[in-house]
């Protein structure tokens, strides 16, 4: 998870805080220690660390925070502020051309992600309406080519390729002709990288830079390489003159230096980070969202976003009708799984909301496709009256159910039970639309109920 252990650290540092009526000079300083401490720990840059803590200490030490009402709240706003601030402070927007296309040049080191990166990048563009052009400049890389004509397959985009005998300067230019001679308004083009940094590479990103004059030109490092990884950008950026930067693998990142350490040290800001390897897995990076995240804030405008540009509205009513008359089944519950698949892997989603790191049980929480996997099969294996009717699954049914599904009968028994308490709770609320303060007072002792022995409703297989 992204800043997982930053984020631990952080939060208990500022739970102390949180706690004190007063805040003395001392508490600050001791907080301070605390948050350099984690910081260095989360191999963010030395010198990023010292200036970002002389900042908040200077803020946080003012009369203003000192005489407040809830100086802990205070002193972790001011902390939010700075954090969102060293990311970039807002979101560093695609450069656009005027006159169509907008060329794009993809830059890295060689395993940093940039062939996949590029589809990233294009699927993303596909969803605002833009005709994206992949271009497979990399003839130096074995199988280059065809992993990024397999990923134009995959999301419908063109992918312009000559071979890998002729030089990427050539194939630049003649595909950014390619795409005006084909109403296309966006060229990305995945240059070769290296296992390091050498002349021969720069001289060649220096010469394609010089045929097709970018509009942006992306530098994609790998985030789990931390300090590493701001070190290429700056080498990168002095000989190439870089927009941005994307950080790729940021979900396996538990520290978060090369995030916290980009911008402030090369200057560049990050446009995209990718969070997962699915096709659809990459976002534009919002440094106050991020902020917010790793302080256990939340971020659900994000989640917002998300679940605007992947739930369909209309099945969305027609499930909400059907849980308000009772007539959820089994065929639904797999409509809505489909739904929160969606939205991205479940562990991701729970990161966005506020405090849900720190609720009773969801930090070890682990959701996998596995899991998941293994409940779609159940449901598929009833027949479909069994879906529409699960009372009538006796313990013949759910053995058959479970061979079927290559599940136990343990497992079949605690997914429908699970789902039966589900159905219980939607009745309560179905009677609370309508049942007044009775119903509301139902209601909530069902929701009650449901945080009792059992420990809440879990997800299947926990």
């Amino acid at each position: 998870m992204a800043f997982e252990s930053l984020s631990g650290r952080l939060q208990n540092v500022f739970s102390k805080l949180r706690g004190k009526g007063k805040v003395s000079e001392e508490d600050v300083n001791e907080a301070m220690r605390e948050v350099r401490l984690a910081l260095l720990e989360a191999d963010v840059n030395f010198k990023v660390v010292k200036d970002f803590v002389s900042k908040v200490k200077e803020k946080s030490i003012g009369k203003e925070v000192m005489n407040s009402f809830t100086p802990g709240m205070v002193i972790i706003d001011i902390v939010n502020k700075e954090l969102t601030e060293l990311m970039g402070g807002s979101q560093a927007k695609l450069a656009k051309s005027n006159k169509p296309p907008t060329v794009i040049m993809m830059a890295g080191l060689q395993g940093a992600g940039k062939t996949t990166t590029s589809a990233k990048l294009a699927k993303l563009l596909q969803k605002g309406n833009h005709r994206p052009l992949l271009v497979a400049a990399d003839i130096y890389r074995p199988a280059a080519i065809k992993q990024l004509q397999v990923l134009g397959e995959q999301i419908k985009a063109p992918v312009f390729s000559l071979g890998d005998q002729t030089s990427p300067v050539e194939i630049a230019r003649q595909a950014v002709q390619h795409a005006k001679d084909n109403g296309l308004d966006y060229v990305i083009i995945d240059t070769a990288g290296r296992l390091h940094i050498d002349e021969e590479l720069m001289e060649e990103l220096k010469q394609i830079h010089s045929v097709v004059s970018p509009d942006e030109v992306l530098l994609v490092v790998d985030a789990m390489t931390g300090q590493d990884a701001v070190n290429v950008a700056d080498s990168f950026n002095k000989q190439l003159a870089l927009t941005g930067v994307v950080l790729t693998k940021l979900d396996g990142d538990s520290r978060g230096g090369a995030a916290l350490s980009v911008k402030a040290v090369t200057g560049c800001p990050i446009k995209f980070a990718a969070l997962g390897e699915k096709i659809d897995a990459l976002e534009p990076f919002h440094p106050e969202r991020m902020a917010s995240r790793i302080l256990g804030m939340g971020d659900m405008l994000s989640l917002i976003e998300k679940a605007q540009s992947n739930i369909d509205t209309e099945k969305a009513k027609e499930m909400e009708r059907k849980m308000r008359n009772a007539e959820f089944t089994f065929d639904d519950f797999l409509e809505q799984m489909d739904q929160v698949k969606k939205l991205g892997p479940i562990d991701q989603i729970l990161e966005m909301l506020p405090g849900m790191n720190k609720a009773k049980g969801m930090k070890d929480l682990k959701v996998d496709d596995k899991q998941m996997g293994r409940v779609e099969a159940i449901v598929h294996s009833m027949t479909k009256n069994e879906k529409q009717q699960p009372e009538i699954i006796n313990h013949n049914r759910r053995k058959r159910i479970a061979t079927g599904s290559g599940t136990s009968v343990a497992e079949v028994n605690r997914l429908i039970k699970q789902f039966d308490e589900m159905r219980k709770m939607m009745k309560q609320f179905s009677g609370m639309m309508g049942g007044g303060g009775k119903g509301a007072k139902n209601a909530m002792k069902q929701l009650k109920g449901m945080g009792g022995k059992g420990g809440g409703m879990k997800f299947p297989f926990r």
